[in-house]
């Protein structure tokens, strides 16, 4: 692909610093809008361009999509919980941050938004692998937000002709995972334990099972998006991985003891990707292993551990 133009919203957290980095390496001009609540300046390859903006500013947020080829928007209060206690704030961020995109997107004909959703929009299902065309059971506002951003992007794609595909990427990890939040993602959560010589707590009984993403598999993902011309607009794609691994499993990888506490409000029980359609549409399937993946976050994790905690 030529040299392009592209925004990326939320790209100072941790999957958006990573596809900015990608995009800067294939030699595309990147702008990077976020408001760094939870994103860091320091994740921001040093040849984007930061602009501190919040993406429920809509006429701030606009001046910035000028000229732009291609939008990537991650921005979100990306945490089951958090919208369970907050569904309010995260409503305005997940879903009107979301339809702003949108809507300065189109004022400004970009060529495509590759949007980011959830596999939380599955809730629980009869069967696994998850399948796109299989009814949503969102179980938590967060769940329910990335849904409503998954239909305002067909909308947008069917009324407006503004190409947005929606991802739905499944339990991300690897470097740069947040660490020191009380939302953290398990993995972060048993890194930061084990180095305080402190068990790992385990939500519920452990044998909840997820279908975890590398980092990197998942940019992939997000750049063959961008770029495939099977993509027209309004899909939905799985963004995961089709082998299923249990928290217990994840927990025996960082190789520390474990308790249990309550189950988490709101969390699915199973998932599991089907990636059929991101093969044939994206040409996409996951390459790293769990085990091989954890250990590229451990490594990582030990050697800035004390610049994190």
């Amino acid at each position: 692909m030529q040299k392009a133009k592209i925004l990326v919203t939320g790209g100072a957290g941790f999957i958006g610093s990573h596809l900015v980095e990608k995009l800067v390496e294939l030699g595309h001009d990147v702008l990077v809008i976020d408001n760094l609540s939870t994103g860091k300046k320091e994740n921001v390859h040093p040849e984007a361009e930061l602009h501190q903006v919040d993406i429920c500013d809509f006429e701030t947020l606009s001046l910035y999509f000028k000229g732009v080829d291609f939008v990537f928007h991650l921005a979100a209060l990306p945490r089951v919980l958090v919208s369970v206690q907050d569904p309010l704030t995260t409503s305005k961020v997940n879903i009107l941050g979301a339809i702003n995109v949108f809507e300065a997107s189109r004022q400004n004909s970009v060529k495509r938004v590759v949007n980011t959703s959830s596999s939380s929009v599955y809730g629980n299902q009869k069967t696994l692998p998850l399948k796109e065309d299989m009814v949503p059971n969102p179980l938590s506002p967060y769940a329910a937000q990335k849904l409503a951003g998954e239909y305002f992007a067909k909308l947008y794609a069917q009324l407006y002709s503004l190409p947005v595909v929606s991802l739905r990427p499944f339990n991300v990890y690897g470097p740069r995972i947040d660490v020191n939040s009380e939302y953290s993602l398990a993995l972060g959560r048993f890194l930061k334990l084990k180095s305080q010589n402190k068990p790992l707590t385990i939500e519920g009984d452990g044998e909840q099972t997820r279908g975890y993403c590398f980092v990197g598999d998942l940019v992939r993902a997000f750049v063959l998006a961008m770029e495939s011309q099977k993509v027209k607009g309004g899909e939905v794609i799985n963004a995961g991985s089709d082998k299923a691994y249990s928290i217990n499993y994840l927990a025996d990888l960082i190789g520390k003891e474990k308790v249990y506490g309550p189950a988490r409000q709101g969390d699915v029980r199973h998932t599991k990707a089907d990636v059929s359609l991101a093969k044939e549409l994206l040409g996409w399937e996951p390459e790293k292993d769990l085990a091989e993946g954890v250990e590229i976050t451990k490594k990582w994790f030990e050697k800035n551990n004390s610049q994190l905690t």
